[in-house]
């Protein structure tokens, strides 16, 4: 009897739960309208948007508006501060050669500090993953952005975004700080080797980078609202607007002079397309237009970005940029937070002091300087990035992608960027002779320079520090000097000297030379030059090289230098650009694996006097001109006795047998 009562009891229990699922939320309600919208995933973006600003606090929303380098943060500060961003600058990193691990766990022990409060908003971190995770030990670095404008490849390029966007995924940071699409139109500017092109057309194309690293834009999608797809992708970001490629002298955060006409046909385009591609965010540049900062332009801001072009993203400061506004650097604090957060900034990397600015920007609310609808319009839109990150779902990271740090599939993409990006500038002093491709059956060749054998200085500047680095030992990759080695014959004799005197020169045969010279890294003001000379000892080891054996002079840079004085000795020239890790991209077209197919992207002047000079200028007298750049065939094989091409030869060998086959029976 007792059993039968338990089961009866059971049985009610049951039928109780069922009840309950099936009837309970008309009875007693779903639960789900004391749910916050803006944590229920199924609300449109701008639903979820609206409703947790209307939840915020004046400094729940001010915290929104700062990012900090994570050397000055730490998670209780994110806390106490609701601080909506981070960053790494330049060599900024958990310890040196830090692993992927090591990132994903110092971003998560921050987002804990995010998610800890009132309303968990969680932060959005950012890098300088310029050309590749370059911060990142042992991260594929893809040549700097003048080598790929090279290319001509928009495709090419694309691919690279995809990449870099793992490889920043794979250290759980969300937000590039790429790409940069300024019009360099002086390669005195210490910058230049971050633009594509001189050319606005040609960087109007590479911005399918952006496609890379945030997704295809989704079908349906209306053009120009900022989106990111999937946990792979990362938030993309315009800079440095407008006009920073364009100062006088190329000086570093100088004054572009040029009318509207000139302002926006040279330096706009790329905007333009970079926003209907989705881009998430826009960077404004420390230069001025015609004597105004940029930082305090609310008509070009306000007015013409997020106006007139209709851009739906954020906008970020560069490092310290506020400060910038006065002369000298934070002279007027409080005037400069007024004046950049009225001209439209919406997110502003301090990097360092948050409480000053907090103080400020809290005293201009409350005092009625500034309007809580421009606040409420900064953190609208750093919210709306926020939510198509997932980040609101998935605010912590993972380890699932740690693998993907410089893998062989990213290395591949890269040293195909690298062979497309190298511009062949001069083959054989003779038309009818010409040096390349070289051939790897060689007895015994030399390679020279200080670029042959230096890792650092392919990389270049934004490569694991802020200024570059010099030697082998701060990352992976292949040199110039190891490619070589492994692309020529087993049988040849590859001697490196850096800088050979002439009496080693004399006492030696070599069937030929390879010859790396070039500039030392460089970042920003620090790279500015009024000479444009390359690196000592390079002169001297053309001149002292090339004037004994046949050569090919490769030159590492990050914009055209001064080479005329050495043509009539060298015999072949290649422009190299800062190819980065993948070394064997150079030796692929060297030798004849590939043949040479890039362009100039910009004009090679005669002399630095010429400068500025760009395509179409009336005093147009250049070295090279815009778009030149000779080709070659592919290689089959060659050998230093035979510089015949072996293809009509295998095939007719290979038609040969077939036939003889044919006859016998043996095939078809």
């Amino acid at each position: 009897m007792k059993r039968f009562v338990g089961r009866v009891r059971i049985q009610w229990v049951w039928v109780m739960v069922v009840m309950l699922w099936c009837f309970g939320g008309a009875i007693l309600g779903t639960g789900n309208e004391n749910i916050a919208k803006y944590k229920d995933p199924k609300q449109p973006v701008g639903v979820r948007v609206k409703d947790l600003i209307g939840r915020m606090t004046l400094q729940e929303k001010i915290g929104q508006m700062i990012q900090i380098d994570r050397i000055a943060a730490t998670p209780h500060l994110m806390t106490k501060s609701f601080i909506g961003s981070l960053l790494s600058g330049g060599g900024s990193t958990p310890r040196p050669r830090a692993s992927a691990a090591d990132w994903v766990n110092m971003v998560n022990d921050f987002q804990k500090g995010c998610l800890s409060t009132r309303l968990g908003i969680p932060m959005i971190y950012g890098i300088d993953a310029v050309h590749g995770h370059n911060n990142v030990y042992n991260a594929t670095i893809f040549p700097h952005n003048i080598g790929l404008g090279a290319t001509r490849d928009p495709e090419l390029v694309r691919r690279i975004g995809d990449a870099t966007a793992i490889e920043v995924r794979a250290t759980g940071i969300q937000y590039a700080f790429a790409p940069c699409i300024a019009v360099c139109r002086d390669p005195r500017w210490g910058r230049c080797y971050e633009s594509y092109s001189e050319d606005p057309k040609v960087v109007q194309e590479m911005t399918d980078i952006i496609l890379g690293l945030q997704g295809d834009i989704p079908s349906g999608s209306r053009k120009g609202v900022p989106y990111v797809i999937g946990k792979n992708k990362v938030a993309a970001c315009a800079k440095h607007f407008v006009g920073d490629g364009g100062t006088t002298r190329g000086i570093n955060e100088n004054n572009t002079l040029t009318d509207v006409h000139g302002l926006l046909s040279i330096h706009m385009p790329a905007y333009y397309d970079s926003i209907i591609k989705g881009v998430s965010t826009v960077m404004v540049s420390y230069s001025s237009w015609n004597g105004k900062k940029m930082h305090e332009n609310r008509e070009m801001i306000t007015g013409f970005l997020k106006g007139t072009l209709k851009f739906k993203g954020f906008v970020i400061s560069d490092w310290a940029g506020l400060d910038r506004i006065t002369s000298p650097p934070h002279a007027n604090y409080t005037y400069s937070v007024l004046a950049g957060v009225q001209a439209g900034i919406d997110m502003i990397m301090l990097p360092y002091n948050v409480t000053e600015f907090v103080n400020d920007l809290t005293y201009l609310v409350k005092n009625k300087f500034i309007s809580m609808d421009r606040i409420d319009d900064a953190v609208e839109r750093i919210l709306l990035i926020k939510f198509n990150l997932g980040l609101f779902e998935n605010p912590m990271a993972d380890l699932s992608l740690v693998n993907e740090i410089g893998s062989q599939a990213h290395r591949n993409i890269a040293r195909e960027a690298v062979r497309k990006s190298l511009v062949l500038l001069k083959n054989g002093k003779r038309e009818s002779e010409p040096l390349l491709p070289l051939p790897k059956k060689a007895s015994k060749i030399l390679v020279a320079g200080s670029h042959a054998d230096n890792l650092g200085y392919q990389c270049g500047g934004w490569t694991i520090a802020w200024q570059g680095f010099r030697g082998n030992n701060e990352t992976s990759g292949t040199t110039i000097l190891d490619a070589i080695k492994s692309s020529v014959d087993k049988k040849t004799e590859v001697i490196y000297s850096e800088n050979p005197d002439t009496q080693y020169l004399k006492s030696n045969h070599f069937d030929y030379a390879i010859v790396a010279v070039g500039e030392h890294p460089y970042t920003e003001t620090v790279g500015d030059s009024q000479t444009l000379t390359m690196a000592d000892p390079g002169p001297d080891v053309i001149n002292n090289v090339c004037g004994s054996f046949k050569c090919v002079v490769v030159v590492i840079s990050g914009r055209p230098i001064v080479i005329e004085p050495y043509m009539s000795v060298i015999d072949a020239l290649v422009a190299a650009w800062l190819p980065g890790t993948e070394g064997q991209g150079v030796t692929d077209v060297l030798f004849g694996d590939y043949g040479f197919t890039g362009k100039l992207p910009r004009t090679w002047f005669r002399s630095v006097d010429q400068l500025p000079m760009n395509v179409g200028d009336s005093h147009y007298d250049p070295l090279f001109p815009f778009g030149f750049g000779l080709t070659t065939k592919t290689m089959v094989a060659r050998s230093v006795s035979a510089g015949i091409d072996g293809r009509p030869y295998i095939a007719f060998v290979v038609i040969f047998l077939f036939a003889g086959l044919y006859f016998q029976g043996i095939v078809f």
